[in-house]
Order: structure tokens, then C-alpha cells, then sequence
């Protein structure tokens, strides 16, 4: 690894410990974190802070600086179809008082790029705040790996007593997905939590996305509606984007 490719590294790793459950941290707790000296993280904290990625608030605390939310307004700009999945998801939250989200593939890793809560009654539910999602037992995941034909992930960490980790059930299960256009959890990452999945597709059908909906495993009795919700909520972003299969 190249000395530029670790500074780089170096700062990613900094930036990805700010999130909604820890936006301040100290100096000290990121050195005592990282297990690196105090001295190496000042470093990559006043690079980060000159740049504007991190700003500094009071003494010795730093928050994420406003410039990360013009690369990410970049970002979602560039993506055509990220728009109205968006109000889609949005109209989603309120129809049914769930989480809904959306998902995508990338590489290996299953990533949720939007959620909301708007509207959401009940208890909470697993992954409210995850960026990273387990790719073998979310429904999003599941689905986004079956519509990809990935095999089971190398590393498939047994959540529960229903997580799938045998080759030969990721198999049946897969093509199940892939013959019904979604996919379910149920209490597969954590008991008590389960999830809805359908592709948002463009052109050609192409896979953008996953749009799902994360609800207590509890109203998973009515999850014939809620699916029916989601396929006409896709297909309305699909023949926006242009997808007339």
C-alpha cells in the first residue's frame, strides 16, 4: 500500500465513526478508538478540518463539516433514478408507518443510501441506523444478491436460529426471489424484525436499487398488502425511469 493510499484510508476510517448514534468526538476517544497515538490523529483531524470535511466544535470535539453534504448532493444528483425512488420511499413511510429504505449493490457490500421514518408507529427495529447492511439476512439484501446471482457471502455470520448460512439453502432460496420478483426476512438478522423487498429497475430492466420496507416481525401478517405496495411503488419509479417490461 502506497504511503498516499493509507493517508487516504487513514481518513475514511476517521470519517466513517461520525454517525447519527456518535456525531461528536473527541480527540483523545478517536486516538483511544483507532488505537493510534494522539498525535497521528491530530494530524488526520486537522487535514480533515482544512478541507472542511470536519469542523470543530468547542474544545477539542469535531463534527462532520458541511462540505460532505455537497459531495453527497453531488452524488445523488448524479444518479437519475435516485430521485423518485426517493418520494417513492418517501410516499412508502407514510402509506404504511414503517421504515422504508432503499438499497443498492455494491461490490459485496449491501449499502442503504436513504431511509425514513416518517410517519413510522410501533417499536423499533433492527438496522434503523445501519449504513451496512448484512447481505444474507436482510430482505434487501437477499434480494439485490439473487437478482445479481451471487453465491452465499464467504463470511455468512448466523444472526439467529433463521439466518441462512448453508450453500444449498441460499440456493433454493435465491431462485424462490428470483421467480417471485421480492424477497422477505423474517427475524433472520434479529428476532423480532423482518423485511420487505422489491428491484427498482430502468431501462431495459436493469437492477438499480432495492426499496423495502423493515417492519416487526409481528405485522408480517399483513405482508401480502405491504408487497403489493412496494411492486406498484417500484413500478411507478420504473416507468418514470423508462421501464416498460
Amino acid at each position: 500500500m502506497t504511503r498516499t493510499h493509507a493517508t487516504v484510508e487513514a481518513a475514511v476510517r476517521v470519517l466513517e465513526l461520525f454517525d447519527a448514534d456518535r456525531t461528536e468526538w473527541t480527540l483523545s476517544g478517536l486516538a483511544r478508538h483507532l488505537g493510534q497515538p494522539t498525535s497521528t490523529v491530530h494530524e488526520q483531524l486537522q487535514t480533515l478540518s482544512a478541507s472542511g470535511l470536519l469542523v470543530r466544535v468547542g474544545r477539542g470535539r469535531y463534527r462532520l463539516g458541511w462540505r460532505l453534504l455537497k459531495l453527497s448532493s453531488a452524488l445523488y444528483g448524479s444518479l437519475p433514478w435516485y430521485a423518485p425512488a426517493h418520494d417513492a420511499m418517501e410516499r412508502l413511510a407514510r402509506g404504511t408507518h414503517l421504515l422504508s429504505f432503499l438499497c443498492i449493490l455494491h461490490g459485496d457490500q449491501v449499502l442503504c443510501v436513504a431511509r425514513s421514518v416518517q410517519g413510522r408507529d410501533g417499536p423499533p427495529v433492527a438496522g434503523e441506523l445501519d449504513f451496512e447492511l448484512p447481505a444474507h439476512a436482510t430482505a434487501s439484501g437477499k434480494l439485490l444478491l439473487a437478482l445479481a446471482r451471487r453465491p452465499l457471502p464467504a463470511a455468512a455470520t448466523p444472526f439467529t436460529g433463521q439466518t441462512l448460512i448453508h450453500p444449498l439453502d441460499w440456493d433454493t432460496e435465491t431462485r424462490t426471489i428470483r421467480t417471485r420478483g421480492h424477497a422477505l426476512s423474517q427475524d433472520e438478522w434479529a428476532v423480532g424484525t423482518s423485511g420487505l423487498a422489491v428491484p427498482v429497475r430502468g431501462e431495459s430492466g436493469v437492477v438499480l436499487a432495492a426499496l423495502g420496507l423493515s417492519l416487526p416481525t409481528a405485522r408480517m401478517h399483513a405482508h401480502e398488502s405491504l408487497l403489493r405496495a412496494l411492486h406498484t411503488a417500484a413500478a411507478e419509479v420504473g416507468w418514470t425511469l423508462g421501464n416498460r417490461g
